[in-house]
């Protein structure tokens, strides 16, 4: 029921998803109503793998998520949570508010033992691939046990994406030792000890892009910054090139034989081909799309949860604590 476009383009991409994998179920929570109404005319095969569970709250964009945590048991974010904690359902995933989602997850699913507090992680274009970029906006205050934790969850989470010993940095003003504040350097000191994480060191924001690090860690405030302002970037010189290739007849004939190049440009660095963010660290698997996705966006997210519940990650990384941190 959440997100700027509401549950229309959430069906959709769920349709869309039901299509694309076939071993698919997905369950849709929120006013059975409206749903019905929305999935009304599909095949009998795809209504055979679509349930709809009833919650009759909506958590909106604006409310502070103790007010949600207390004042709507009913709404389909909470009831989304409880399935999951039951093991109705194999994973979660919600477009709706983001901190209202963390706090009903913490509190419905609980963390995992030797995880003090939840991060959000999201895949982050570079020039060499990607790069697993996490806190982005769960915890604006971190300590530095916090970002080992969230080193050991990032290291995991790349693993899972086929990364062979992933490369961790943590982003700082500088790569010298001598850089960064009390947090970044201590954090930086119990990663060199940290058995089974690669720690590569400090690395920067431009290294972050050339592909410096397979895996890079923040804290929430820094990290929200970083992925809003590329978002932001992006779009500006993508409307920017776009303009110039505008502005006469040459520029109009060299932009239409860049147009299949810049296509392929486009698609590959579309927010809504990376969209989902994974709320690692807890006893279930939680994604959060951006508010703002359309139906390819929302479809992202799922195909990331499923990628999620195939390399089973809460237990990957549950074994990973054990080893390094309990």
């Amino acid at each position: 029921m959440g997100g700027d476009f509401g549950p229309r383009s959430i069906v959709q991409a769920s349709l869309a998803s039901l299509s694309a994998t076939p071993s698919l179920h997905l369950t849709l929570v929120g006013q059975s109503s409206l749903l019905e109404e929305l999935i009304a005319g599909q095949s009998a095969a795809d209504r055979a793998r679509l349930t709809i569970t009833p919650a009759s709250e909506v958590i909106t964009m604006s409310e502070k998520p103790a007010q949600a945590l207390r004042a709507k048991p009913d709404s389909s974010m909470r009831v989304a949570l409880e399935l999951l904690r039951d093991g109705k359902v194999q994973a979660c995933v919600s477009a709706g508010n983001t901190g209202a989602l963390m706090a009903l997850s913490r509190f419905v699913l609980k963390t995992l033992p030797g995880i003090d507090r939840p991060a959000m992680v999201a895949a982050i274009p570079t020039q060499t691939g990607y790069c697993q970029l996490l806190d982005l906006g769960a915890n604006v205050d971190c300590s530095a046990e916090h970002l080992l934790q969230f080193a050991v969850m990032g290291s995991v989470a790349a693993e899972t994406l086929g990364i062979v010993r992933p490369r961790v940095a943590l982003l700082n003003i500088g790569t010298e030792d001598i850089k960064g504040n009390q947090q970044v350097k201590l954090a930086a000191t119990l990663l060199q000890s940290a058995r089974g994480i690669n720690y590569i060191g400090f690395v920067e924001g431009d290294g972050l892009y050339r592909g410096e690090a397979d895996v890079v860690v923040c804290d929430g405030f820094v990290g929200n910054i970083l992925l809003k302002s590329s978002e932001g970037l992006a779009t500006m010189i993508g409307g920017r090139i776009e303009a110039l290739f505008k502005q006469s007849l040459p520029s109009r004939l060299v932009g239409a034989l860049a147009l299949p190049l810049m296509k392929r440009l486009k698609a590959d660095l579309a927010p809504a081909r990376h969209n989902g963010a994974s709320f690692l660290g807890l006893q279930g698997i939680v994604v959060k799309s951006h508010g703002s996705a359309g139906v390819q966006g929302f479809q992202s997210a799922i195909s990331r949860a499923l990628i999620e519940i195939q390399e089973n990650l809460p237990e990957r990384i549950h074994g990973r604590l054990e080893d390094l941190l309990l």
